[in-house]
């Protein structure tokens, strides 16, 4: 029988204190606020927040900010000529449960230094799962209800492309609609980004020597007024670029109750976890219960032909 010349591994800490952990929403709550990997996009995006109603939201789509008569000249004593103020179409959206399940084995966490790092892959793997597939869920949304497209001059990858004035015309399209949109986000795919972080044209207008440019491991926060939102490509439609006003173009509408036995991440992500005593492990999963809302896509506009 072979022998073997490893002494068996060793833990620091009580094994006991990773089961209670398991067993209690608030200590799972306190883990998951040291879990950042990813954030969502979609509350980026659609900041505004709905609530649900029997599984579904009501909201209206592309409100008109005008009433359709104009003002007119209004003599002394005479009463003001009325008008009827306009409503967007009615909208419905159904709430969905968007969720997965993992299970972590007494093994695993017995054998594993430090004893807690089975349980952190494990919710880290479920938060980051479940905002990916709701992150490509909302850009499809956005990417189905907006019709606003932008010709950039040339693709980002040629020497010849105008990223910042492909970026301003874009921007000023959406002004021009006269709707009160204010655009304040691009979101962008982590290849675009690079190309657009070394373009030269933008590099020479930024400070030079400042430790925020990217050659000195800084990142481009804001361009042109807007903040720059780098995804990966996985969770968009397209690699095209899009440029957004978050607080117009729509929100998230999440049931906002919560069930017993579950605890809520900062990314709205909701956990449980059961101990499976028969088979000596622990099943834990993560689920949100949303639906992404295209309020005003008339607030998006999608910058085509940056791809060569």
């Amino acid at each position: 029988m072979p022998v073997n010349p490893y002494a068996p591994p060793s833990l620091a800490g009580d094994l006991l204190t990773i089961h209670r952990l398991l067993a209690s929403p608030t200590q799972i709550r306190r883990r998951l606020q040291t879990i950042t990997d990813m954030r969502f996009i979609s509350d980026q995006i659609l900041t505004q927040r709905f609530r649900s109603s029997g599984g579904a939201v009501l909201y209206e789509v592309s409100e008109p900010i005008f009433n359709e008569r104009d003002p007119e000249a209004v003599g002394p004593g005479s009463e003001y000529p009325k008008a009827v103020t306009p409503i967007g179409a009615a909208a419905l959206a159904s709430v969905l449960k968007w969720g997965q399940a993992t299970r972590i084995t007494d093994e695993a966490i017995k054998r594993s230094v430090p004893a807690g790092a089975p349980v952190d892959r494990a919710l880290r793997k479920v938060i980051n799962t479940v905002i990916r597939h709701i992150d490509g869920i909302t850009m499809s949304a956005v990417a189905s209800a907006v019709t606003q497209t932008q010709a950039a001059g040339d693709d980002w990858i040629a020497t010849t492309a105008t990223i910042l004035r492909d970026i301003e015309l874009a921007t000023a399209k959406i002004d021009d609609l006269q709707m009160g949109y204010m655009p304040d986000t691009i979101v962008m795919s982590s290849t675009k980004y690079a190309y657009m972080a070394s373009d030269d044209k933008i590099s020479n207008l930024r400070r030079r020597e400042a430790t925020d440019n990217p050659v000195y491991g800084g990142d481009i926060e804001r361009l042109g007024g807007l903040v720059v939102i780098k995804a990966p490509l996985s969770s968009l439609p397209s690699d095209d670029v899009w440029i957004l006003d978050s607080k117009q173009l729509g929100g998230m509408a999440d049931e906002a109750n919560v069930d017993p036995g579950y605890t809520v991440s900062e990314m709205a992500v909701q956990i449980q976890t059961e101990r499976l005593a028969t088979k000596d492990s622990w099943e834990m999963w993560g689920r949100r219960i949303t639906v992404p809302v295209v309020q005003e896509p008339g607030a998006a506009i999608k910058i085509t032909g940056t791809n060569p």
